[in-house]
């Protein structure tokens, strides 16, 4: 198999897109992970390349997921707080 006709995608942006906006350090991770792609390619191990690329599209999917999970988790506190105080207030 040609390495120039070989084309393993790197999620490089998603990985720095999670780390930006979601989670730190999943997208460290994912991060490290996408930048092994192209070096892998070029050195010719398309299985270690392919191995990479899925584990920074799984690292950056986990960075969202705990982002939009700590969301929730912090809408759901402030409701349960507000309700809180507003149940207190009312005798």
């Amino acid at each position: 198999m040609n390495n120039a006709s070989t084309q393993v995608p790197n999620h490089l942006v998603w990985a720095i897109l999670a780390t930006l906006f979601c989670c730190l350090p999943t997208g460290i991770v994912s991060i490290i992970q996408a930048a092994k792609v192209n070096g892998l390619v070029a050195a010719g191990d398309i299985a270690g390349a392919q191995a990479a690329s899925a584990s920074a599209k799984k690292w950056a999917i986990i960075s969202a997921g705990v982002a939009i999970g700590l969301t929730v988790l912090y809408i759901l506190f402030f409701v349960v707080v507000g309700g809180m105080g507003a149940m207190s207030g009312s005798y």
